[in-house]
């Protein structure tokens, strides 16, 4: 394998030039801010865990995890998501801490992938996780809540699929009792999003007619409340029963918030069904192939840190919203230039530092001789942006004891 050059790096990761970094900030503060007003308090993890505790507990995949050993050939991780080192921190140091815990992060993490064009190693996620309430209240509070996130975040044009696991481990159990890997293959393609594929599946099953037409029916499970009155009507079984009724009851507390417009209810989105245990969601933007957030409930990732209890929470995908976002940009900050001779270094510093108190972003710059030009070029330029070596400016500053009175704007 030839060597690297001295300018590459590894496939899936990528360099955020100074644009892209401002942009990804304000999506940060923006969106924590949203939490915090929702009563998040924010939390960090290390960035690398213990394969065994954290690592095993993840939603993530085997095969996905980077993996490295420590000195004592201890197995490591990098961390591939926030929920399992967050469920970590509530079963130890947060342990005596009563429920509900809300909390959320900002955080970079890693999964490995094939070598494929568009897909991330390292990305970053802005999300909340609320521990210790198992309510549709809880459920609803958090889909309000990425809602919220969105828009903080910028994205204006969004839709909010929701659904229930539930509905189809009940649905499957009493329509294909004994066949778990059928019911298993199901659920992958629903998964994956192939209705070509579920549907070609079902064939290959040769099921009774009735059988069939019913669940290839719930492709067309996607709408508003009246979806969850139809499933109702599909399914006798008390699992899917129950989850349905869930489901009403988030539409209902969603409606309370005023959000529902935003909202569709999807039956056939079921999340990572090894994973999820209830209300399960994937938001999507406008032109965006992409889910931009997604979440749902996970009420047994808790016990395997000796602390049983519900849960609930999301990450936003806050590099795709990068994306969505790339054509905005934020408030444009005052950016001053401040030139000066030698004998006027004091002045110019001074004042440097006074607009800076006052939140400009200012770069200071001894003059030379060949310099001058400059200084009567953009002298009274005002608040017209300039371009000096490369960077762009808002407004100038000199201060040059050649010019009448000894400084000019």
């Amino acid at each position: 394998m030839s060597k690297p050059k001295v300018f590459e790096k590894p496939i899936g990761v990528k360099d955020y030039l100074p644009e892209a970094v401002t942009r990804l900030r304000r999506i940060e503060r923006n969106v924590l801010a949203c939490m915090q007003g929702w009563g998040y308090e924010q939390i960090i993890t290390p960035t690398m865990e213990y394969y065994d505790t954290v690592g095993v507990a993840s939603s993530t995949s085997d095969q996905k995890l980077f993996k490295l050993l420590n000195n004592r050939g201890t197995t490591l991780v990098l961390r591939s998501d926030m929920t399992a080192p967050i469920a970590r921190v509530v079963g130890s140091l947060l342990k005596e801490v009563s429920f509900p815990i809300r909390l959320s992060y900002h955080s970079n993490v890693f999964r490995a992938i094939e070598e494929e064009a568009g897909r991330e190693a390292e990305f970053y996620q802005t999300g909340v996780e609320l521990v210790g309430d198992s309510s549709a209240e809880a459920d609803a509070e958090v889909v309000a809540l990425a809602i919220a996130s969105l828009q903080a975040a910028g994205v204006d044009r969004f839709k909010i699929a929701i659904g229930h696991v539930g509905f189809l481990n009940g649905l499957f159990e009493q329509r294909l009792a004994g066949r778990e890997e059928a019911q298993e293959q199901l659920k992958s393609c629903l998964l994956g999003r192939d209705y070509v594929g579920y549907r070609q599946k079902l064939r290959d099953l040769e099921l009774d007619e009735p059988v069939q037409r019913e669940l290839e029916g719930i492709l067309r499970l996607r709408g508003g409340q009246e979806i969850c009155d139809q499933a109702l009507q599909l399914s006798d079984d008390e699992t899917s029963q129950a989850s349905i009724r869930h489901l009403c009851e988030i539409w209902d507390v969603l409606g309370a918030y005023g959000v529902c417009e935003h909202v569709l209810i999807d039956l056939t989105m079921i999340g990572d069904f090894s994973y999820y245990t209830g209300m399960t969601f994937e938001g999507y933007a406008a032109d965006m192939g992409f889910p931009v957030v997604s979440g749902g409930r996970y009420d047994n990732l808790l016990g395997q840190f000796g602390r049983p209890a519900a849960a609930t929470g999301f990450a936003l995908k806050t590099t795709r919203i990068l994306e969505v976002t790339q054509g905005e940009t934020s408030a444009q900050l005052q950016r001053v230039l401040i030139s000066y001779r030698a004998a006027e270094r004091g002045a110019a510093l001074a004042k440097a530092q006074e607009l800076r108190k006052q939140g400009a972003a200012v770069v200071t710059e001894l003059m030379a001789d060949e310099d001058s030009r400059l200084a009567h070029d953009t002298a009274g330029t005002g608040n017209v942006p300039f371009s000096h070596k490369g960077l762009e400016y808002t407004s100038h500053i000199r201060y040059d004891q050649d010019q009448e009175g000894g400084a000019g704007e």
